[in-house]
């Protein structure tokens, strides 16, 4: 009776626990989408058309020609979709690595249980992994509505109208997940990367301060989630063009990319290994505040429930 008193009881504390980093990664997740929209829609534009120079061009022709709305095109998608995302990354990220931690304890019960760099990266792709089932089809159409004509010519009135339409193109696999196994493999890369990174710096400022992780600032947090965040998109960001290439691509006969292997032959045919990284600069650029942003408030947010 006793055992199973303690089982229920830890079953109940892991269930609090998911839902409190689910909520730490959805407050976040509002802080990225508020802080890197503007950003995101430069990369976007400069990824899937040849009609501007550059980052600062592409921002100064889309305030002219848009106005400063423009910046925020396609912001309701992502703004519940992005929080959801969000949460679901933190929430699979520390559901992955308490998994691990119970394993490792299994094996060193002695020992207090820590994850390698190896798990951390692990867990990180299992929370990219488990986030790629939304974020493909919310990224989809957050692209479609950044890149349609303005004015008269735009092609959908909103998010359901776009989703509506991708639908009935090809059914809800060819059309609103289109881009989904590119999507899969970035999104492995990124969390994979973005959480290592991230677990490696605040455990080293730890150690090296001999201080508990929650007593590390919270200027400290933002800056290691900064850099994390630049070593996501570094280590990921040509599946990136290769996601908006085929989500902003047409259908039927107007559609140029017959799959992702024909989208990364005909990029580096096209373009050179250079086409695999265009738009990097506002993206690195995006990132640091981006990134910095969702760690600070996702871990502040935490402290504060817990």
């Amino acid at each position: 009776m006793a055992d199973a008193a303690a089982e229920l009881e830890a079953e109940a504390g892991g269930f609090a626990r998911t839902v409190k980093d689910l909520f730490a990664g959805a407050t976040g997740g509002i802080a990225q989408v508020l802080l890197g929209q503007p950003f995101d829609i430069v990369k976007v534009r400069l990824q899937t058309t040849q009609q501007y120079t550059g980052a600062l061009d592409a921002a100064t022709q889309i305030y002219k020609n848009e106005g400063p709305a423009a910046f925020y095109k396609g912001t309701l998608t992502p703004l519940i979709g992005i929080g959801a995302c969000v949460s679901i990354q933190f929430g699979g990220f520390h559901y992955a690595r308490r998994a691990f931690e119970q394993q490792n304890a299994s094996k060193s019960p002695l020992t207090p249980p820590t994850l390698s760099y190896g798990q951390y990266y692990l867990a990180g792709a299992f929370a990219g992994l488990s986030n790629s089932v939304i974020s493909g089809p919310i990224e989809h159409v957050r692209i479609r509505l950044q890149t349609q004509p303005h004015g008269a010519a735009r092609l959908y009135s909103g998010p359901i109208d776009c989703v509506r339409k991708l639908s009935a193109h090809e059914g809800v696999l060819k059309g609103l997940y289109r881009g989904e196994l590119v999507t899969i493999f970035r999104e492995i890369q990124a969390y994979g990367t973005w959480f290592l990174a991230y677990e490696y710096m605040m455990n080293a400022d730890a150690k090296r301060n001999k201080i508990e992780r929650k007593e590390i600032s919270t200027l400290k947090v933002a800056f290691y989630g900064g850099l994390a965040g630049e070593a996501l998109w570094l280590s990921s960001y040509p599946f990136d063009v290769i996601k908006s290439k085929m989500q902003s691509d047409g259908f039927g006969t107007g559609m140029r990319y017959k799959s992702m292997k024909d989208c990364f032959a005909q990029t580096y045919c096209g373009e050179g290994l250079r086409g695999f990284w265009k738009g990097i600069g506002p993206t690195l650029l995006r990132a640091m505040p981006v990134s910095a942003g969702t760690f600070a408030v996702a871990e502040m947010t935490l402290r504060l429930i817990t």
